[in-house]
């Protein structure tokens, strides 16, 4: 079982070590280097319609799994609990269908922003821009 450790930080390091997971919470960017061993480093953005991140006892969770299709390795996992779960391996459709449906769900998101930005009086658009909601 591979265990992953999580360093929270302000900026992601240039350089990443093997077995950690580096989160800024800033920045809301997750890193790691690949755990197949190819040494690639794997960004993940942490936002609602990206990866969402946890963490319980220091031991850090990102949903949903991570499969990197365009590397050579394409390895596909989990980070759950501060454990690697490894996954199968996707076919070129799968991950031509989970890119689309990624690409939907963007335009959802940011559909219903637009629509509840637009139902919004100027003067609660304004009250929101001075109080920064």
């Amino acid at each position: 079982m591979e265990r992953i450790k999580l360093l929270k930080v302000h900026y992601l390091p240039k350089e990443l070590e093997e077995g950690f997971l580096y989160v800024s919470n800033e920045f809301g960017v997750a890193g790691h280097l690949c755990p197949c061993g190819c040494k690639n480093k794997i960004i993940t953005p942490i936002d609602p319609i990206e990866w969402a991140f946890k963490e319980v006892n220091d031991k850090p969770t990102l949903y949903p799994s991570i499969g990197n299709w365009q590397l050579p390795c394409k390895s596909h996992y989990w980070i759950t609990n501060g454990v690697i779960e490894w996954s199968s391996q996707w076919s070129e459709k799968q991950i031509i269908e989970g890119r689309q449906a990624e690409e939907e769900k963007r335009k959802l998101y940011y559909g219903n922003l637009k629509n509840k930005y637009k139902k919004q009086s100027l003067l609660k658009r304004f009250i929101n821009f001075v109080l920064r909601k």
